[in-house]
């Protein structure tokens, strides 16, 4: 354990995340209000995505951890991408 460092995240940082994941939650509830028809899922799901990538990034630590817990991830996040494609194109072609 002596090869790791420790990172500091500024309180303003995290400050400015926070805001960010205030805002983006707000567009998410006007995108409810709004009829996107088919549409409204998809963008629902980008919105939680950049959300999540920011909590993982900067309130995790995975921005400084490890490149394997960095690649861990993105292919945790790709299955996840996958499970949901194969669950779509099942409730599209029924």
């Amino acid at each position: 354990m002596s090869d790791t460092t420790h990172h500091v995240v500024s309180y303003r940082s995290y400050a400015l995340i926070l805001v960010l994941l205030l805002i983006l939650t707000g567009v998410s509830v006007a995108v409810t209000q709004i009829e996107l028809t088919k549409w409204s899922t998809a963008v629902a799901l980008l919105l939680a995505g950049t959300k999540t990538t920011l909590v993982m990034a900067i309130f995790m630590h995975l921005k400084f951890d490890q490149r394997i817990f960095k690649i861990m991830a993105v292919l945790i996040i790709l299955l996840l991408g996958v499970v949901i494609v194969i669950t779509f194109l099942d409730y599209l072609f029924r």
